[in-house]
């Protein structure tokens, strides 16, 4: 039960449109112009990247990546520090960190980061490259 699984999930500002769900029945287009007040989707638009841990005993902090994406380095200095101190805050010198198979929690250096700071960490080889069951981050929260 003290197992702090994570995920990081890319949110798009526009949301998400479908183009197909989107339709205006008119007889010509003067009828429709002016009174259409549908939200366009912009071809380049903003995203952001927001990092979440979640237990048995609650919610960890957000951590919000405003600018650019995420590699190692900027995995290991924004993310782990806040996993360490919300992990040994809530459950003790006890627990297990589980996160995906992303290149920035693969990458050797993360990796190594794992083994010096948290008391147990389930490594890369022994994380099944597709599980629907293990994560709930991706199937049910």
């Amino acid at each position: 039960m003290c197992i702090l699984f994570s995920d990081e999930k890319m949110f798009d500002i526009d949301g998400i449109y479908i183009v197909q769900n989107d339709l205006i029945w008119a007889v010509d287009r003067a009828e429709v112009d002016g009174k259409d007040d549908r939200m366009r989707k912009r071809k380049f638009s903003q995203q952001v990247m927001v990092w979440l841990g979640v237990g048995s005993k609650g919610v960890s902090p957000l951590v919000i990546f405003e600018k650019g994406s995420v590699d190692h380095s900027r995995y290991i200095a924004e993310v782990l520090p806040i996993v360490l101190a919300y992990g040994n805050n809530v459950f003790g010198n006890n627990w297990t960190f589980q996160h995906d198979g992303a290149m920035p929690h693969t990458h050797v250096l993360t990796q190594q980061w794992h083994r010096d700071n948290f008391p147990a960490f389930i490594e890369k080889n022994r994380w099944p490259p597709n599980s629907p069951d293990i994560n709930p981050l991706d199937y049910s929260i």
